[in-house]
């Protein structure tokens, strides 16, 4: 009996999927090119699967462990995800215990197996498949289960608890969202990350602690400078509390902060003005390496606080000079165009400590990188500015 044009469909995409191992062995694929071909192909079966005939999406489980039942890529959980919401209940419920099966009697071999090192086991991919069934068949107590009997470190615990949450137990979330589980790589265990501070002060609203749910978020504001978590503060303060609340916040994040938070805190808020003004309080504290970040903050900066981004283009120009970054003269040449331009408006509103844009140039003329650079810029050596139009400048050529 023929397939449906669909059933072929999905057949030829599970071929495809299965030939992933082979074809990593063979490529060098650290672009990530081939690898989103194989995510296009997962993607497509997830799509047509609901349209499968009843007969042919009941099926669909076996022809999946067919083609992907021993693949260690991961490729096998990615398919069980795509199509596991469009299945049936009862072919969910029969795959899931296909694989509870399968897992038991795979780790009975396993533990009679004389081992001589580490070995992977699929029972691993196996059993996070279980728990992507679980999920899809609504099924919240196994899905705990299974994640219970990870090993403490890789237990997500954030998402336990969510799903806690929006199931309305609130109680059991809190408990799973104070759990250490696993981390981001990076983050510091300080219990404060802005994801987990979110998660259990919604949880402690649901419970009806809300002055524990705030002194939270407060607290995690001052460790991390969250913009996300002040305006989940702010939201759930009484009418005009709120606008105290966040000048203290500016205040903090001014006086007290890191700059470098600070002045990112400032620029998701969104307040301009005041990241003016952390930069010109810390004149020296910015990095001119940071070349990835400053020009666009600077740039930000130019139209009405031209004093700041005027500190910032220094620190741009002091570091390539200072380090003799030649293939970044180009850059160099760009700041220096970009100071002359400021000039005229951040000369006379310059806060104190920091040198007009004359005195600026006579310090570049005395740098040792000074001649390379001054070859790249064209003009031999650097002279002032004419002001003949606001921010026109014209560079003179010095004959002498």
């Amino acid at each position: 009996m023929a397939l449906p044009p669909l059933a072929l469909a999905i057949d030829r995409l599970l071929r495809f999927i299965a030939t992933h191992e082979l074809v990593f062995e063979r490529v060098d694929d650290s672009s990530g090119r081939v690898q989103d071909v194989y995510y296009q192909a997962i993607q497509a079966t997830g799509v047509l699967t609901p349209s499968l005939p009843v007969p042919e999406a009941d099926a669909l489980p076996d022809k999946i462990m067919t083609a992907l039942g021993e693949s260690t890529h991961g490729y096998l959980a990615d398919v069980t995800d795509a199509v596991a919401p469009h299945l049936p209940q009862d072919s969910l419920s029969r795959w899931d215990g296909d694989l509870k099966d399968a897992i038991a009697e795979r780790q009975t071999e396993e533990a009679a197996r004389k081992s001589d090192g580490w070995f992977y086991s699929i029972t691993s991919q196996w059993a996070g498949m279980r728990q992507i069934l679980a999920s899809a068949r609504g099924d919240l107590d196994l899905l705990i289960a299974l994640e219970v009997k990870k090993k403490p470190h890789m237990q997500d615990t954030l998402a336990i608890a969510a799903q806690l949450l929006e199931a309305g137990r609130s109680a059991e979330a809190l408990e799973w969202v104070r759990k250490p589980g696993r981390r981001i790589f990076g983050e510091t265990d300080d219990g404060l990350s802005p994801e987990r501070v979110s998660l259990e002060a919604r949880i402690l609203d649901a419970t009806g602690d809300r002055s524990a749910a705030q002194a939270l978020r407060w607290r995690c504001f001052e460790a991390r400078l969250s913009a996300d978590i002040l305006r989940e503060y702010l939201k759930l303060l009484p009418d005009f509390e709120d606008i105290e609340a966040e000048d203290r916040a500016h205040t903090f994040a001014l006086e007290k902060a890191k700059a470098e938070e600070a002045l990112q805190f400032f620029l998701d808020w969104p307040r301009l003005d005041l990241a003016a003004k952390l930069i010109a309080t810390h004149p020296h504290r910015w990095d001119g390496g940071d070349w990835h970040i400053l020009p666009k903050i600077a740039g930000l900066l130019e139209h009405d606080h031209p004093p700041a981004a005027t500190i910032l283009y220094r620190a741009l120009l002091d570091s390539i000079l200072d380090r003799a970054r030649s293939k970044a003269y180009g850059h160099g040449a760009k700041y220096l165009g970009k100071l002359g331009l400021l000039a005229g408006e951040a000369d006379p509103i310059r806060p104190g400590g920091m040198v007009d844009h004359a005195a600026y140039l006579a310090k570049l003329k005395t740098h040792t990188r000074k001649s390379g650079f001054c070859a790249r810029v064209g003009d031999g050596e650097l002279k002032a500015p004419q002001a003949i139009g606001a921010r026109r400048p014209v560079w003179i050529k010095d004959d002498g």
